[in-house]
């Protein structure tokens, strides 16, 4: 017989987002990655972790409590069921909630993250600073502004899009620049999207991409680290702060 199959409920993800600590942390990073991994193959992954037992116990009773609901046979929809374990998701999921966490609180701290593990995969940069381009996507004139002057006090040469529909027309005009500084709420659409389509491309898979935003809260520092980011700037924030970031995940310097 095969296991029942779950999702996530609309209850579930306010759980795990606004990190309520009525529900045990156990149950909130099962939510978490349900919702981050699409909610199909998620606990399959956690049997590396938790026993298959308690883990069929454990969503019986997140069921009985609102945070998940069953999938009805037919619906087509694929969910959340504890068999068919992939190992390597699993770990590699933790890792990531581990990362979050420790993303927050470097960003609690300095208003900036570094995602390590990309920044070691990427070659050392052939071109001179004052060659280097930073695309900034930000569609606020006094923040573009702004960091349009930071940036180029840092010694970058900056283009500039106000929109995703912008940004796709300088990628055409001009071509790809060798850094990307993403805001993520844009007129016309999201950053978070964006950042996710690209990471898909093979062109842009290791394309250097910062997200400067004011979101701060742990869902939006978890996506970002999930999607691919390799840094994580918050407004407000210091000239400093930009242009170390922009160093380090250039690997300038190294």
């Amino acid at each position: 017989m095969a296991a029942r199959s779950y999702r996530l409920t609309a209850a579930g993800r306010e759980a795990w987002e606004s990190q309520d600590t009525a529900i045990p942390a156990d149950y909130r990073r099962i939510l978490w990655m349900m919702d981050m991994q699409g909610q199909s193959g998620v606990a399959q992954a956690l049997t590396r972790l938790y026993p298959r037992d308690m883990l069929e116990e454990w969503l019986r009773e997140m069921e009985e409590i609102g945070l998940v609901e069953g999938v009805p046979e037919g619906d087509g929809e694929r969910g959340f069921a504890p068999s068919g374990a992939d190992e390597t998701l699993a770990l590699d999921q933790v890792k990531l909630l581990d990362a979050a966490k420790e993303a927050g609180a470097s960003l609690a701290r300095t208003g900036a993250y570094l995602a390590m593990d990309r920044l070691r995969d990427r070659p050392l940069p052939l071109k001179a600073a004052a060659e280097t381009v930073v695309l900034i996507v930000e569609d606020d004139i006094d923040q573009l502004a702004l960091a349009d002057l930071r940036v180029s006090m840092a010694g970058y040469r900056v283009r500039a899009a106000k929109s995703i529909a912008d940004y796709l027309e300088t990628l055409v005009r001009e071509g790809p620049p060798d850094l990307l500084l993403l805001d993520v709420e844009l007129p016309d659409g999201n950053g978070f999207d964006l950042l996710s389509n690209m990471r898909s491309d093979p062109e842009f898979h290791m394309l250097p991409i910062i997200l400067l935003t004011s979101r701060n809260e742990a869902v939006d520092i978890g996506r970002g680290l999930l999607l691919g980011a390799d840094g994580y700037v918050t407004k407000p924030y210091t000239r400093n702060i930009l242009a170390d970031v922009i160093r380090r995940v250039l690997r300038r310097g190294e």
